[in-house]
This record gives C-alpha cells, sequence and structure tokens, in this order.
C-alpha cells in the first residue's frame, strides 16, 4: 500500500513540476516568441553551462487569497548553475506569467538567491523581463521591491550583480539593475524608464517613444544606464559568459588567469608609426590598447556613450587588467562631465574586484564652457580623482602624448598614488598647452615686438622645446622610465608581474565621502 502511496506522490510531483516548466499560456508563450524573445527558462539553457542548472522554489506560488490564478513559479525562475565551469546564481523573470510583475512570494523567491549568492560568494545575473510591481498586492509587492535593492547594496563590491534588461523595466523596478555593477540591453526589445511615454506626454506635453525614451539606443548613447549593448537576445547572452571570465567570483579572490599564446616578449613597433607628426592630429587609442593586450582582446566598457575616455577589459599575459584610456578621436580627449562619471565608475569597479588599472594618457585638460561649469565639471571631475585615489590595486600609467594640467594629475599621475608611471619620448608634461601658455607667459613681449605674429611662433617653438617633453618629469621622478613605444606590453607585462602581491592597509572608517 505504501508503495502505491509514493508512486503516487510522484505522480503528483512529476504534474506539478511539468506544470511549473510550462510557464504561462500558450497564447502568452506565443506572444513572446513573436516579439523575438525567448523564454525565461530558454534563456537560462542558453547562458548557463548545459546540464548545470539547479532550480529552487519550482512550486512556490502566490498565498494572496483574492488571487483567481495561482501559477506555479510566481513568474520568476530562480537558482544556481554554472557558466564555463564557475557558479553563478540566477534569476529569470517570465513574462508569461502575470507579466513578470513582481509579487510577495517573487520577491521572496529573488530575496533567497540574493541572500544564497552573498553568502556563497559567487555572481548573481538577473535577467530581467517583467512589468513592475503586481498591482493587486500593493504595498507588499513594494516592499518586496525595497527588499531587493538593500541586497544589492549589502552585495556591492562583494559579489559581481549583472542585470540583463531582456524586456520591459520600469519605474520603481529599474533601481535594481542601476545599483548593480554591469547593465546589459538588447537593441529594440528592452526598455527602461522611470515614466512611460503615456506618463510624459501628460505630465510635460513631450511626444516620445519607448524606445526613443527608454530603449537600448538612448541609454547606451545618451544617459549612459546601459554598460553592454547587443543586437538580440543571443548575443548579449553571449556577452555576459565572455564578461564574467573577466571577473573574480568575489572580492576576496582574484580575476581567473588564462592560458594565452600571445608572447609577454612580444614587441610593438607598431605604435612608434602611430604617432602622428603634429601633436595636434588625432590617432585612435583603441589601437594603441588592442596592439599592447593579448591577442588584441578588448571587451570595451559603455562603448557608445561618453567616447572621449575609453574604458574596458583586456588581459597582459592571461591576467585581466582594466584599462581607462583618453580617446584623441573624440573632443581631442578631453575630460568632461560625462567621460569623468564613466571612468570614475569604472576605476571602482575594478578595485572593488582586484582587476589592476592600465591607464593611457593623452589629455589636453578639462572640456572648458559655461555648460560643463554649470554641469558640474568640478564635482563630477573630482569622482574621477577621488576613484584613482582610492583605488589599492596596482596601477599603471603610460602616458602617450598630451599630459596637461589638472588633467594629468586626475589621469592617475604618481602624485595620486600610480604605482609605476611610463612615458614615450612623445610625452608633453606640462601645466597648460604651449599655445596658451606662450601667450599668458609672454603677452607683452609679443605685443611689444616689431613683428608680433613672428614673435609669437619663435617664443612658441623655445616653449615646446623647454615645456612639451617627458624629460623634466622624468628628472623630478614623476615618471619613472621614457620608454621606447614598441616595448610598452613588455614594461607593463613585467610591471604587472612585480605589482602581484602589493597590498595596502586602508584607515579604519565606515566608508569615504564620494562627491557624487
Amino acid at each position: 500500500m505504501a508503495d502505491h502511496t509514493i508512486q503516487e506522490r510522484l505522480a503528483d510531483l512529476a504534474r506539478r513540476k511539468d506544470e511549473a516548466r510550462k510557464g504561462g499560456s500558450e497564447r502568452s508563450v506565443k506572444r513572446q516568441h513573436d516579439k523575438g524573445k525567448m523564454l525565461a527558462r530558454e534563456r537560462l539553457d542558453y547562458l548557463l553551462d548545459e546540464g548545470s542548472f539547479h532550480e529552487l522554489d519550482m512550486l512556490a506560488r502566490s498565498r494572496n487569497p483574492d488571487a483567481t490564478d495561482r501559477p506555479y513559479t510566481d513568474g520568476v525562475v530562480t537558482g544556481w548553475g554554472t557558466i564555463d565551469g564557475r557558479k553563478v546564481f540566477v534569476f529569470s523573470q517570465d513574462f508569461t506569467i502575470m507579466g513578470g510583475s513582481l509579487g510577495e512570494v517573487f520577491a521572496e523567491k529573488i530575496h533567497k538567491v540574493m541572500d544564497l549568492s552573498l553568502s556563497v560568494g559567487a555572481p548573481l545575473i538577473g535577467l530581467n523581463d517583467g512589468a513592475g510591481a503586481r498591482i493587486p498586492e500593493g504595498v507588499v509587492s513594494l516592499d518586496g521591491y525595497g527588499g531587493i535593492f538593500y541586497r544589492n547594496v549589502q552585495a556591492s563590491g562583494v559579489i559581481p550583480q549583472i542585470s540583463v534588461i531582456m524586456g520591459p523595466c520600469a519605474g520603481g523596478a529599474v533601481y535594481s539593475p542601476a545599483m548593480t555593477d554591469f547593465i546589459f540591453m538588447v537593441r529594440e526589445t528592452s526598455h527602461m524608464f522611470i515614466t512611460g511615454p503615456d506618463v510624459v506626454k501628460t505630465v510635460t506635453g513631450e511626444e516620445v517613444t519607448l524606445e526613443e525614451l527608454g530603449g537600448a539606443g538612448s541609454h547606451s548613447t545618451k544617459s549612459g544606464v546601459a554598460s553592454f549593448v547587443a543586437d538580440d537576445e543571443k548575443a548579449v547572452l553571449d556577452d555576459v559568459r565572455y564578461l564574467l571570465a573577466f571577473l573574480p567570483a568575489n572580492n576576496l579572490e582574484t580575476p581567473p588567469v588564462q592560458e594565452t599564446t600571445d608572447s609577454p616578449e612580444r614587441l610593438c613597433p607598431e605604435l612608434v608609426d602611430l604617432m602622428p607628426a603634429s601633436s595636434n592630429q588625432p590617432y585612435d587609442m583603441k589601437k594603441v590598447i588592442t596592439t599592447v593586450v593579448d591577442d588584441g582582446d578588448f571587451m570595451e566598457f559603455h562603448a557608445h556613450w561618453a567616447k572621449a575616455i575609453v574604458c574596458g577589459f583586456a588581459r597582459l599575459d592571461g591576467q585581466p587588467i582594466g584599462v581607462v584610456a583618453n580617446q584623441p578621436m573624440q573632443l581631442a580627449g578631453v575630460l568632461d562631465i560625462e567621460s569623468a562619471s564613466k571612468a570614475a565608475r569604472f576605476v571602482r569597479t575594478c578595485d572593488a574586484f582586484n582587476i589592476p588599472l592600465v591607464t593611457f594618457v593623452d589629455v589636453p585638460g578639462f572640456l572648458p564652457g559655461v555648460d560643463q561649469e554649470y554641469g558640474g565639471i568640478i564635482r563630477h571631475g573630482s569622482k574621477l580623482l577621488y576613484a584613482y585615489c582610492e583605488a589599492t590595486v596596482p596601477r599603471m600609467q603610460v602616458i602617450t602624448r598630451k599630459a596637461y594640467g589638472g588633467a594629468y594629475v586626475v589621469m592617475d599621475s604618481k602624485g595620486i598614488g600610480c604605482d609605476l608611471s611610463f612615458a614615450w619620448p612623445s610625452a608633453e608634461l606640462a601645466v597648460m598647452g604651449p599655445e596658451g601658455a606662450t601667450d599668458i607667459i609672454y603677452r607683452r613681449e609679443i605685443q611689444a615686438a616689431a613683428d608680433p605674429a613672428l614673435r609669437r611662433t619663435e617664443l612658441l617653438e623655445e616653449y615646446k622645446e623647454r615645456f612639451a617633453n617627458p624629460w623634466i618629469a622624468a628628472e623630478r621622478g614623476y615618471i619613472d622610465d621614457v620608454i621606447d613605444p614598441a616595448d610598452t606590453r613588455v614594461k607593463l607585462i613585467a610591471g604587472l608581474a612585480m605589482l602581484q602581491s602589493k597590498s595596502e592597509e586602508l584607515p579604519k572608517r565606515k566608508h569615504g565621502n564620494v562627491p557624487l
């Protein structure tokens, strides 16, 4: 009799789990597929190593007594699995069940997986595709969001938190992704906004489409909300796997070193020819980066926003590094409000997860203008300065050309704690550019000359000869070595190996006060 009972129970279990795996109605499943979107479980199957997923709370469902429909999973699939053999925790919101809206049980499931990921010390990946708070559950669902936000902050800087926006993400729901380390978006199908197009029109009279307001294009170019963007869901999930290969599981571990066939002794003679004859001509700093790093492999962070600075992950002799570099192709590589904020965020992310920093410097200064001053360039520029000063990971600087004024100091100079500073012979370390400096220092002499234009040209050349070079800085020890550009890779790899055992004792405090 007992055997018969357990068999019945097993059959009942199988039936319930089948129902849970099925997700929403056939109609809602079809609508999801018709939009070019995968289902919650299909996304997990694609993201995780085959057969590695272990689900939690599969049979959880709403305990709302007024609910007419109480589907299993309550609209979110949670659990853990592996990516390239490394453990990760995941939640995947299911738009086919109540529009992926968040209710009490839905929130509790996410809280549980977040608590586990933090206590175990493994990355958390959230696949977001939901309509926000579940209206019938009222304040209960709002409290559920509060629990998620609180855990995001507790986990910040301890485990990597990755948000993948696979559909709508609106209202309060956007704040959880905003507090995570990386946000991925899909072109055309993912949207983030606080208030939708209808509300915007009612309140301000502005007419705007869903895509213009909160699409991947807007958030990757205008707002700086999306760190990475891809054309479809599979591409975006591939990118998540790619990113994780650069990150440690938690803040107590070092990033994973990969085998490489790119020799640490490889020279980069093509860098010698890259530098233009005139210091006012641009060149592509990304070419410098991809030439120096292993196999030219560079994963750019915020590639389409604040383009005057380039940030991203690469490797040197198999060891992950974070790269920050001024881009002469955009606004001559100046620091402005957006580029300072972008780089500051990146520097702090690398520092949190023990990723050494390499900074390539070619900066003529800060962007001048009323908009920049009123917009708070002082406040925003100091974010980057603060981030570098705070960072305790190995830090190396390569000055390729211009290094002028306060912007030079901010770009991880020796004075703010850089461990190793190298300069190419083309480097120009000075308080300001030759033209401006000549006009200020020699104003009276130029005005008094018989031929002011000729005298200015003579004095300009004299200033360049004296100051627009790396020699004074090298004499004073503000740079550690002037190197042949061809040796850049070799020098950085040797420096990285030397700095592996770097450690710093931080003063006891609750936390610093970042100029936000």
